[in-house]
């Protein structure tokens, strides 16, 4: 699960994204209310963690746009500001939650968890396709010969191919939404992972096959 990060201060946004990292969550960070808009427009997020008080664009103007545009990721604002009109303010302008600094990790992972699972169950918790059933809210798969559960990252990227049965998704699209625009990670790491949930559905016998299209991507499709 990707999340986007809108915190001016520095130190306490690293310690952030220290903190959802080793919660398995992938995150970019941004420092400023006009990077944030930019990197929300790009779409991949499954949720944001936005503050209010940020330079450039304030974090109200930032939700505000991107909720004028039709954006229904999932927000919670971030402020110093404890006062009942605040809140009301972000939640009228369509924020999903609201957190008061200082905050503990155990209470934004909360949260987090709330405004992401309701989006899921939103959205059915499972995606089958073929012969194969993925549950959003667990990461398991399935088929009738069986179940195992996926690692973070394998689930990110067959989530996305089920989402997209015969699509080509290119190895760019999986490395920005999954590792994020700032990474160093080598493109290669995409077709490493390929591999694991290739293993793996094999292991269930699932009548798909993910196919690799010479220079554009790969695409999930029913075994012939």
């Amino acid at each position: 699960m990707r999340l986007l990060l809108a915190e001016d201060e520095k130190e306490l946004s690293r310690a952030l994204v220290t903190i959802l990292k080793h919660n398995n969550y992938s995150v970019d960070a941004v420092y400023n209310g006009e990077d944030a808009l930019d990197y929300i427009e790009s779409g991949v997020y499954d949720g944001v963690v936005l503050d209010i008080m940020m330079p450039k664009i304030d974090g109200i103007t930032v939700l505000k746009t991107i909720r004028k545009e039709g954006n229904s990721v999932p927000v919670i604002l971030l402020t110093a500001k404890s006062e009942i009109e605040d809140k009301v303010l972000g939640l009228d302008c369509g924020a999903d939650d609201y957190l008061t600094k200082p905050f503990s990790a155990k209470e934004l992972l909360a949260r987090i968890r709330a405004m992401t699972r309701k989006r899921t169950e939103a959205n059915n918790s499972v995606i089958s396709f073929e012969n194969i059933k993925l549950d959003t809210s667990t990461f398991e798969l399935s088929s009738p010969n069986g179940s195992l559960r996926l690692a973070n990252k394998e689930f990110q990227m067959l989530e996305m191919l089920m989402k997209n049965p015969g699509r080509i998704i290119s190895t760019e699209t999986f490395m920005e939404k999954i590792w994020g625009y700032d990474s160093d990670t080598e493109l290669s790491v995409v077709w490493v992972y390929i591999s694991y949930i290739r293993k793996k559905l094999s292991s269930l016998d699932a009548k798909v096959q993910i196919k690799a299209v010479r220079n554009r991507g790969y695409s999930l499709e029913a075994s012939k």
